[in-house]
């Protein structure tokens, strides 16, 4: 192995490790068991469990297993039963601790999952879509969120939802229609557009997540 080799695998590692997330696993144990309760932080100890497991996946089959594994923890509840409030962005630590969350929740976790797991986040885009309720002919819509998976900038997005638990590019996903999508580095509107300044910095509710992330014990 030359020199620019060694150089070269040592700044690609250097990379992924920046791109993924850190966690203080012992930190979000005692924060869901303070807030919630001992079966909190099993879930978490679970989380942890689950996500040291999938690390040797390859990216696709780290989608399918952390698609299924959020889709199989977490019931929908909407937020005003959940947190007597309208609208809330729930961390993982709450939506898995407390096993409850609405669209926006799957979704989180999904993201920080992925993430964690080293999914470079300029591949992944938490996305704001009217859903279409009630079959082809229906115009009966709904806000709803999901995470678009782009394997390479200009490729068809794969979407994971909680609502189909099939991943499924977003060609068969004619039910949704993409308002906007946001990620840790950019906003982009319908259509793959980006939003010319401000970027998710202009999220009010994403940096409010991303601050209490952090005081939990996500290094995000």
């Amino acid at each position: 192995m030359t020199f620019r080799v060694v150089v070269a695998l040592l700044v690609v590692c250097v990379w992924l490790i920046q791109q993924a997330a850190s966690f203080n696993f012992d930190q979000l144990q005692q924060t869901a068991a303070r807030r919630f309760g001992p079966r909190a932080a099993n879930s978490i100890r679970d989380w942890q469990a689950a996500l040291n497991d999938s690390n040797s996946l390859g990216e696709i089959e780290k989608l399918h297993f952390i698609n299924a594994y959020v889709n199989g923890r977490v019931t929908f509840v909407d937020d005003q039963t959940a947190w007597q409030v309208n609208d809330y962005w729930a961390t993982p630590l709450e939506s898995l601790g407390r096993a409850v969350g609405d669209c926006e929740d799957y979704t989180i976790a999904k993201y920080f999952s992925l993430k964690y797991l080293g999914v470079p986040v300029s591949k992944l885009r938490l996305t704001y879509a009217r859903a279409r309720i009630g079959g082809p002919a229906s115009t009966i819509t709904q806000a709803h969120m999901v995470l678009a998976y782009y394997p390479s900038p200009d490729a068809e997005p794969l979407i994971l939802d909680n609502l189909i638990s099939e991943i499924r590019p977003a060609s068969r996903r004619s039910d949704l229609a993409p308002v906007f999508s946001f990620n840790s580095e950019g906003v982009w509107m319908a259509g793959g557009q980006p939003q010319p300044t401000g970027g998710s910095s202009g999220l009010t509710r994403w940096q409010d997540l991303l601050t209490r992330m952090k005081n939990e014990g996500f290094d995000i």
